[in-house]
């Protein structure tokens, strides 16, 4: 989302630190780059003068302009200035310090994903504060609304409000809380109607329903992709109904990103949760700190890890990290080494999260990185016998034909999965017949600009015997 903003951002400090020392005419001129470049990500025009402003007073100073690295002095007073648009640093948790059932209220337009965020909420509610949820349509405008979040329940195991046809918003809204209360529910998620447009209709049903629930949270679902629109919806139902935080729906789209960074500042409240994906666990908490980290290009290493964790099977991380240090990986073991990377996501996703991969992203251009190999090697180790993938040497020319024919691809790619297959059991092999102090030493050879053994320009592909 924010790899425009961030390649122009980069431009800016790469011709900053090519200078010996700053002066005022360089951040002057330095700030008419970024005040540009934060335009064209659609960042509020009030958001952008105050945050050149700031970074102006910060930069025009006595320790910046004799500092041996200005462009890095100048990227740390805007990384700062970032965090403290985006709200400050750490991520703003959702209140639930009220009387069980608390009560939350989710408020937007029509087809921004208020209906499938209400169904993230209840189940990262559920998995991870142990909390038992009650959802409950409001939504008598849109046909099927209230069956579609009945079934988004389904999915995540929590309590589902019986629909009861003819009812209206408030009178919804008061079942559903007092059923909360009857059958022990810890929170009840009120999804309201939306609209294709804001009209006072729409605000007076919202104000309607908060009067007689007193929610503890009203959450305003925007649209990211939606850019400034999305922030003069954000103010329209500030000023109308009053909102506690924002969920940024889509933040893994390709829009400008101006919307996260002027959201704060427009109507003073946080942007708790962001929605990165399409499954219902594609739900996280929104830390300035690593947004303002991935747009200029020091990456999120903490969200990374967080992600790994929390995705990334653990125990069967380890037993196969086991098997290829004793040599014994097989092609199962390679197809769960895949399912646990499309479980971390898009690889331009991971990409963006690690320091320094925005250049590389730069290089490819509008190029998205193939990763159709992967389903290709899953589709062909799939189409083999279980000995086959426990011993792959026995897969000779019938058999290469027979799984190819199988797995839709040819006996060239086929060919081409052993090769690499080969070459990886090689390298494993090799690599424990070293030992830790063969690692060492080979290691030491690659930092030092050699190949394996200190070999210049080695490289493992290279320097791998042929059978």
């Amino acid at each position: 989302m924010f790899d425009s903003l961030s390649g122009k951002l980069s431009g800016v400090f790469d011709g900053l630190s090519k200078r010996g020392k700053l002066s005022e005419a360089d951040v002057t001129e330095a700030m008419r780059e970024v005040r540009l470049a934060m335009l064209d990500a659609d960042v509020a025009l009030p958001v952008v003068r105050d945050f050149v402003n700031k970074v102006r007073e910060r930069a025009i100073g006595h320790e910046v302009l004799d500092s041996i690295s200005p462009g890095q002095a100048v990227a740390k007073i805007v990384n700062d200035a970032l965090i403290d648009a985006l709200g400050g640093a750490g991520a703003v948790p959702l209140n639930l310090s009220a009387t069980p059932p608390v009560p939350i209220l989710m408020v937007g337009l029509q087809g921004s994903g208020k209906t499938t965020t209400s169904g993230k909420i209840a189940l990262r509610l559920g998995l991870r504060e142990r909390k038992r949820i009650l959802l409950a349509s409001l939504d008598v405008q849109r046909p099927a609304a209230q069956l579609q979040l009945q079934q988004l329940a389904e999915r995540t195991g929590v309590g589902s409000l019986p629909i009861v046809p003819g009812q209206r918003p408030v009178e919804i809204a008061k079942r559903a809380l007092d059923v909360g209360r009857r059958e022990g529910y810890d929170v009840v998620i009120l999804d309201t109607a939306g609209r294709l447009s804001i009209d006072e209709e729409l605000m007076q049903e919202v104000r309607d329903v908060r009067d007689a629930t007193h929610p503890v949270e009203t959450l305003l679902v925007v649209d990211a992709m939606t850019g400034q629109d999305a922030v003069n919806t954000a103010q329209r139902f500030n000023e109308a109904v009053g909102i506690t935080g924002v969920v940024m729906s889509r933040m893994d789209g390709d829009a400008r990103g101006g919307a996260a960074l002027s959201m704060r500042a427009v109507t003073g409240a946080p942007i708790k949760l962001v929605g990165t994906g399409e499954k219902l666990e594609a739900l996280e908490e929104f830390y300035p700190e690593r947004v303002a980290g991935r747009i200029l290009g020091l990456g999120d290493i903490a969200g990374l890890v967080e992600r790994a964790s929390e995705t990334l099977d653990q125990e069967e991380g380890e037993r196969v990290a086991k098997k290829m240090l004793a040599g014994k990986f097989d092609l199962d073991d390679y197809a769960s080494q895949i399912r646990q990377i499309n479980k971390m996501g898009s690889i331009s996703g991971i990409l963006g999260m690690l320091p320094g991969m925005g250049k590389l992203k730069d290089k490819l251009g509008d190029k998205e990185l193939d990763t159709s190999i992967f389903k290709k090697h899953q589709a062909i180790i799939s189409s083999m016998t279980k000995a086959e993938r426990k011993t792959p040497s026995i897969i000779k020319a019938s058999r290469k034909k027979r799984i190819a024919s199988g797995s839709g691809t040819t006996v060239q790619e086929v060919n081409k999965l052993l090769k690499q297959f080969d070459d990886m059991s090689t390298m494993m092999k090799r690599i424990n017949k070293m030992g830790l102090s063969g690692m060492k030493q080979m290691l030491s050879g690659l930092m030092s600009g050699g190949g394996p053994g200190g070999r210049p320009g080695g490289g493992f592909g290279g320097g791998m015997p042929r059978r």
